[in-house]
């Protein structure tokens, strides 16, 4: 019999399914591929450096949050660097536990600061998660984000760099400010997106409110929501989603530092599991939340009230989550089996 006190059950996969690639960079890296370019960072160690990316209480909104990627994008100066950070995502991905991970990125955001081939990115990206896939194990998919945060139009350069190697991509999300660029603006991206075979999520109801979730799914055709912790507002909302199994990707420790909510007690998680709604616990942006996915589950999740077992259904809801056919679940969860047995 299992500890009732474990809040990982060692018989289910292990899998963070909202994780920005360019979010999760060490800060050893961001050191080391500075100096051999000779890119100016605030700090020349981990431990100076680590105030100007990690975060420590909270960010002054979301947009202070995504700021501090400037210190991890600086050092893409190629599509080496690129595929570098890439694989070693999977690589402390299996650090962690993880058995299987969705890493998304933008290629507009990681080409930007040095100019880069916004399509170079994303293949450099995919050859660097299909190498450490080989390596370590662990089952790796990409997604690709369209940065709203730029324009519609920019929005539609970057959606033709990740088309043009749409077989390295399992889904389409769209991120960026939520409150400035609502999801009616990029109904043709994900026309073009759905046309193309792939999944999609969105970041919405993150700060934005349930219209932001309810546009996401008529006008973009979400099946998962990066976020949705605004969805309490609206019961209809509630009702829809627990009826159509449409997945929240909530992340518990990044809400906090960006502001909102204020701390782990008052972290809506808890009431959304009791609800039955499907969702699950991710780490958005480890390297700036100073951050696994252990600690989501063994810190924050009891800091939200969130018993073992409302733990244990949110880690069964990632694998109903996950963008894989039910062949490929039943693997992942025989494999994690077998290595129990």
């Amino acid at each position: 019999m299992m500890n009732p006190d474990l809040f990982i059950d060692p018989n289910l996969p292990l899998i963070d399914l909202h994780r920005h690639l360019d979010g999760s960079i060490r800060l050893e890296t961001i050191i080391e591929l500075a100096e051999q370019q000779g890119i100016e960072l605030p700090a020349c160690d981990v431990e100076s450096l680590r105030p100007y990316v990690v975060i420590d209480g909270k960010a002054d909104g979301l947009m202070d949050f995504i700021g501090r990627f400037r210190y991890l994008t600086a050092i893409l100066h190629d599509l080496d660097a690129c595929r570098r950070v890439a694989y070693e995502n999977v690589v402390d991905a299996q650090r962690e536990g993880i058995d299987y991970i969705e890493l998304r990125c933008s290629p507009w955001f990681m080409s930007e600061a040095h100019d880069l081939d916004p399509a170079g990115v994303v293949d450099a990206v995919a050859d660097g998660i299909k190498a450490a896939e080989r390596d370590t194990g662990v089952r790796a998919q990409m997604i690709g984000i369209m940065s709203r945060t730029y324009d519609t139009e920019t929005c539609h350069r970057e959606l033709d760099a990740l088309l043009q190697y749409r077989d390295h991509l399992v889904a389409i999300d769209l991120a960026g400010d939520e409150l400035r660029f609502s999801p009616e603006l990029f109904r043709d991206h994900f026309r073009r997106a759905r046309d193309a075979g792939l999944e999609i999520t969105v970041h919405a109801g993150e700060v934005g409110g349930p219209q932001s979730v309810w546009s996401a799914i008529r006008e973009l055709g979400a099946a998962r929501i990066g976020h949705g912790i605004q969805s309490l507002e609206d019961p209809a909302l509630v009702d829809y989603l627990g009826e159509h199994r449409i997945g929240l990707e909530v992340c518990i420790t990044s809400n906090i530092h960006i502001g909102v909510v204020d701390d782990y007690a008052d972290h809506p998680v808890r009431v959304l599991l009791e609800k039955d709604l499907l969702v699950n616990l991710n780490t958005d942006d480890p390297a700036i939340s100073g951050i696994d996915l252990r600690h989501e589950y063994e810190v924050a999740a009891p800091k939200a009230g969130l018993s073992p077992a409302l733990t244990r259904q949110a880690q069964a809801n990632a694998l109903e989550m996950a963008f894989l056919s039910d062949d490929e679940k039943r693997i992942l969860l025989e494999k994690k089996k077998g290595e129990i047995t």
